[in-house]
């Protein structure tokens, strides 16, 4: 289906938050009313369609409530999405004679018995296109507000002896604006409370369901488990039997079964197979990729790495740019010097190598199968299978040392 997006105050704004090239934009130029608004778009709009017209301020209506409205619409019937308010103010009142819809009065313009109707209007409606092309052109801006009302094709419809009929949303919040910083901060936490339940239904334990954010798609499989205020951004994937400690950032992530990810932990565009464990405050930046059960522990830092199956980056260490393979140990305080100030290279560690804490490995830099690095090196140049490298300063030990003492 065609979708037309109605624009006006703002519109280069609205425009930069959707890069869709299937979507029509169409200006209006003057911003004169609902009825109006639909009016600039219906030149664009095929005669023989059924025309679903929603509101960009109602972000949480549900896809199932809008098809429903579409499928109850045809060249006889139009279909209007209601629901009942205990405070309706604001809204325009659906007006009945018996159990049949005959028209929808503006807040502006009730009476006061109209006033007192719950039933609203939610403005979502589906019609025939013919319909609105007959209709649109007749609206009058006679009213409280000067502007051209959709809501007036409602008795228009009425008057031509077709059917008006109401479809009504499976929650208030659904058809809830946000024109309001309050109204925002409501409809967000509905919609996290939603997101909530979706996840402990489909398997998922969460610590406290009233405090986690899901900004994106979030998939899961079976007995995750998932600490207090953590965020998940994009698109997300958790494998069964994960756990993930509270305080962390999960974003356009893969996470292979059986993993933990500890407290205070970053995830971006990282990929983990089975059984890895993460953190405590450890950072995967973008390109770390993980194999079966590698750690990557406490203030780790990582991207652009592939680590291999069962190899630990224990604490304290950044690792950019590096190929490291299988059982590899990787000593507190290690660093590969991946940056010359102009251009990224890239650090290879074979499997089973053992890197001593404080090291500094400069790359392009190779590191052999088995190979050792002593603590403290700085390795400029490549070392061979089963080698030891050491390179740093000989030690000296100086008898009578005198400390230097404060001048007075």
């Amino acid at each position: 289906a065609a979708v037309h997006v109605v624009i006006g105050h703002g519109a280069e704004q609205v425009k930069a938050t959707i890069n869709d090239p299937d979507v029509n934009w169409v200006i209006q130029a003057e911003q004169l009313g609902t009825g109006h608004a639909v009016a600039q778009a219906m030149p664009a709009v095929k005669p023989e369609s059924i025309v679903l017209i929603a509101y960009g301020d109602v972000p949480l209506v549900a896809p199932e409530t809008l098809s429903a409205l579409v499928n109850a619409a045809n060249a006889t019937t139009l279909a209007l999405l209601t629901v009942q308010l205990d405070d309706p103010t604001g809204y325009g009142r659906i007006v009945r004679v018996g159990e049949e819809i005959r028209a929808i009065v503006e807040q502006k313009d009730a009476s006061p018995s109209q006033l007192a109707i719950t039933e609203v209007n939610t403005g979502i409606l589906a019609v025939p296109a013919l319909k609105l092309n007959n209709w649109l052109p007749t609206l009058s801006a006679e009213n409280a507000q000067g502007e051209y009302y959709l809501t007036d094709i409602i008795a228009m419809a009425v008057k031509e002896g077709m059917h008006v009929v109401a479809q009504n949303p499976q929650s208030a919040m659904e058809v809830e604006g946000a024109n309001t910083r309050l109204q925002v901060a409501g409809l967000e936490r509905f919609y996290q409370q939603q997101q909530a339940q979706r996840l402990m239904l489909e398997g998922a334990t969460l610590a406290d369901p009233s405090r986690i954010d899901v900004r994106g798609k979030l998939t899961i499989g079976q007995d995750i488990f998932i600490d207090i205020n953590c965020v998940f951004i994009g698109d997300v994937s958790i494998a069964d039997d994960v756990s993930i400690g509270p305080n962390c950032v999960i974003e356009n992530s893969t996470i292979g079964a059986g993993s933990v990810i500890k407290a205070n932990s970053i995830l971006e565009q990282a990929t983990l197979a089975e059984q890895c464990d993460i953190g405590p405050f450890a950072r995967l930046r973008p390109g770390s990729v993980l194999a079966k059960k590698a750690k990557v522990g406490n203030f780790v830092e990582t991207k652009k790495v592939n680590i291999g199956e069962g190899s630990k980056v224990n604490h304290l260490t950044y690792i950019g740019d590096s190929n490291i393979g299988k059982g590899v140990n990787i000593g507190a305080g290690t660093i590969t010097c991946n940056y010359d100030g102009a251009n990224k290279s890239t650090t290879t560690i074979g499997d089973g190598a053992f890197i001593g804490s404080n090291s500094s490995l400069v790359a392009p830099v190779s590191i052999g199968k088995n190979a050792t690095i002593g603590a403290g090196s700085t390795i400029n140049s490549n070392v061979a299978d089963e080698q030891l490298s050491v390179a740093r300063g000989k030690q000296r030990n100086i008898d009578n040392w005198k400390r230097p003492t404060k001048k007075i």
